[in-house]
């Protein structure tokens, strides 16, 4: 897939999207010595932002809008990467090398960035539409829920989350350190099902329950409640209807593949990427939560993550420039809810095995992955050092036994050593 390193290297380069990914693949091509323009475009008002405190201190307004700034216009155009923000792109010519944006107007390009992103899935439900269902992708999202939630404060109204996922949990722990009564509504047995151990799962029931969050797992919701304001209510597959006064979606996100697809590049749940981020058209790259990674098993993978936006973007500018930078490290994502901070690295799909390392009760502990007797990955919460560790022995492919990952006595460093 994608170009040889005798592909000639673009006399200009425009880049669609301007989020982590975006900038990230910017800044890379100048360090990696392009002196061509660049032109970074993004479809909000804002200058480039920090996503992952949306839901935490953004939404809790222990943070303003300029901490939330990763790039000013001015520090990019310090480093001649040229800045346009509200700009929608409508269609790409390939054969042109053009784009066609929404004001008519049309801006050629030589080498093309997508770092597109996704956007959350809606709620396909009846009333999934009314004012103060709100899902949190973007800065106007994380203020809109921030009015509603204060006013549910205000009123006494409970805010009801549905889906048990990381945004979905992240805003329920936000939204009760603020004073809100919160119900979660999760469709499967148990919380991030999809990505946590069951002991993990289990635990993190325990810390909302703990906090006063009122769980329902296996929940069914058939309607959204709504009248002249707004949401007034979520409606349950038995009829039961749960008060609302802001409803949080948090049931996962839909890559922004649309304009990719439409231009005839090939795409599955996302753009279809190798290892460099290339695409099968040698002049076009994509970076970020907008790809799809299709690796040497022909297996495909989907990572959102803010490493995964900086190092595919890193790889995406390199793979312009006629280099090859496959994005090889161990994934790693965090969530913070609460006082917990939980570091995830590698990925535990198709463990077997699980070992706990350290007291689950103390709140600092890990949960180590196997499939058989490799190590897939480690969850920590509030252990960063077992987290750090953890990135070492998969980045090296040593696996600890089970057996010695839950002896806290067992010095895991010495494996890597040897």
């Amino acid at each position: 897939m994608g170009m040889s390193a005798d592909t000639p290297i673009p006399d200009s380069v425009v880049i669609v999207g301007a989020g982590q990914a975006g900038v990230q693949s910017a800044e890379a091509l100048r360090s990696g010595g392009y002196s061509g323009p660049i032109s970074l475009l993004g479809d909000e008002p804002h200058s480039p932002y920090h996503r992952p405190p949306l839901s935490k201190a953004w939404l809790a307004g222990e943070m303003d809008a300029a901490q939330l700034v990763m790039r000013t216009p001015e520090m990019l155009a310090r480093k001649g990467i040229e800045l346009r923000t509200g700009v929608t792109v409508l269609r790409i010519d390939r054969a042109a090398k053009t784009l066609h944006l929404a004001d008519g107007t049309t801006l050629p390009y030589a080498g093309l960035v997508l770092t597109t992103g996704a956007t959350p899935r809606a709620l396909p439900l009846p009333g999934g539409d009314a004012d103060g269902v709100l899902p949190l992708r973007s800065r106007a999202d994380a203020s809109a829920m921030a009015v509603r939630m204060a006013a549910c404060i205000e009123k006494d109204l409970p805010v009801v989350v549905i889906g048990g996922g990381f945004i979905g949990l992240e805003v329920a722990a936000t939204a009760r350190k603020k004073g809100a009564h919160v119900t979660v509504l999760e469709a499967a047995p148990r919380l991030l099902g999809r990505v946590l151990a069951p002991v993990l799962s289990d635990w993190y029931a325990s810390l909302h329950r703990g906090h006063g969050v009122r769980l329902m797992l296996n929940a069914q919701v058939a309607a959204i409640e709504a009248d002249a304001t707004g949401v007034n209510g979520v409606r349950l597959a038995d009829g039961r209807i749960l008060p609302a006064g802001l409803v949080v979606v948090g049931i996962g996100v839909v890559a922004n593949d649309s304009l990719a697809h439409d231009a005839g590049l090939e795409c599955d749940r996302g753009i279809v990427v190798d290892a460099c981020g290339r695409t099968r058209d040698p002049s076009i790259v994509a970076a970020g939560d907008c790809t799809a990674w299709r690796l040497p098993d022909d297996r495909l993978l989907r990572l959102e993550s803010v490493q995964n936006a900086t190092e595919q973007g890193k790889s995406a500018a390199a793979a312009l420039l006629g280099q090859e930078r496959p994005f090889t490290a161990t994934p790693w994502f965090w969530s913070d809810q609460y006082d917990r901070k939980l570091q995830m690295a590698g990925l535990s799909g198709g463990a077997d095995t699980w070992a706990v390392r350290g007291d689950m009760t103390s709140g600092s502990f890990s949960v180590y992955h196997f499939q058989g007797d490799r190590l897939l990955a480690v969850d920590s919460v509030n252990a960063a050092k077992d987290h750090l560790q953890a990135r070492r022995l998969l980045d090296t492919g040593v696996s600890p036994t089970p057996w010695q990952a839950g002896d806290g006595s067992f010095d895991l460093a010495q494996l890597i050593i040897r």
